[in-house]
């Protein structure tokens, strides 16, 4: 019997984790394939270690893995992705937004032939407009950047031949933003469009600053766009420069207005300043992202190693 790998990234999920087993359960009691349910717990400061480790003991479908610190949801993906060995892999959240009644639907455009099967989120009930409208933006611009296209809505919730996951582990960057990687992989992809209910419990844990995080991720790893616009906006602000110059020689020779000239300088050391503060702000954020990958350092480290661990 073939074997389906879930891949549980949980951050202060205790109120989520015993109702999305059971659910879970219950949903594949529905297919003809086993399944193994690795629960990453990334960090959690509540009791979700503990009842992962209390279902780890009473059901052997239940595998935990232990995160030595909070690293973040796109690299507690990655460990799960790391540790996997089904015939095929789903990942998603476990707060209910990702429905586990969609599981069957994965499955069957899987048995169909297809490697990656990616779901698209249509909308979530009770989000507000303000984060409709900045997620809708946030893709139309990192489309028209990067060189490959993203869907709009897509999730981390989707299905992945084996295959496939033995090759997203030979990706190795630390900035991870496994929609762009996953998308840019190939292999045959087909999509599944969903509405996302509301949470079952608790609160996102995904704040605006992780957000932000998570966006410059996406834009800096497929683009390099923000550098280019710096290098053209040097070269206007350097036009700009010489119309000025041009303007201060006339005033000088022609007129007899000189000395009132402050505030033609004033205006064009703000501007300057300003274009050279932005243009340095773009190159450090990459070079931040550069010193990051060099050092070479492990995307996570585990409390404690799996008894089974899977050759990579």
């Amino acid at each position: 019997m073939k074997i389906i790998s879930i891949v549980v990234p949980v951050y202060n999920e205790q109120e989520n984790i015993i109702h999305f087993y059971r659910e879970i359960c219950n949903v594949m009691k529905t297919t003809n394939y086993d399944f193994q349910l690795f629960f990453v717990n990334d960090g959690s400061s509540d009791a979700s270690a503990e009842l992962i480790r209390e279902l780890e003991e009473k059901d052997t479908h239940v595998k935990g893995l232990f995160l030595a610190r909070n690293f973040g949801h796109q690299v507690a993906l990655t460990c799960g992705l790391d540790h996997a060995n089904g015939d095929a892999v789903i990942t998603m959240d476990g707060d209910m937004q990702h429905p586990p009644e969609l599981i069957p639907l994965l499955l069957e455009k899987w048995e169909a032939g297809y490697e990656v099967v990616q779901t698209i989120r249509e909308t979530t009930e009770g989000v507000s407009w303000l984060k409709k409208m900045t997620s809708s933006c946030y893709y139309k611009v990192l489309n028209n950047m990067a060189n490959i296209h993203i869907q709009e809505g897509g999730s981390d919730f989707r299905l992945m031949d084996q295959v496939v996951v033995r090759s997203f582990r030979r990706y190795k960057e630390q900035a991870r933003f496994i929609r762009g990687m996953i998308g840019a992989m190939g292999y045959k992809q087909t999509q599944i469009e969903f509405v996302a209910p509301k949470r079952f419990a608790g609160t996102s844990k995904f704040s605006p600053r992780k957000m932000l995080h998570f966006a410059l991720d996406g834009i800096t790893a497929y683009s390099n766009l923000p550098l280019r616009l710096s290098l053209y906006g040097g070269l206007l602000s350097g036009l700009i420069s010489f119309l000025l110059v041009l303007h201060v020689l006339f005033i000088k020779i022609f007129t007899y207005d000189a000395v009132p000239g402050w505030a033609t300088i004033a205006a064009s050391i703000l501007f300057l300043g300003g274009i050279q503060l932005t243009v340095l702000g773009i190159i450090g954020e990459y070079i931040g992202r550069i010193f990051a990958e060099v050092k070479q350092r492990p995307l996570y480290l585990l409390e404690r190693e799996p008894e089974n661990e899977i050759e990579k």
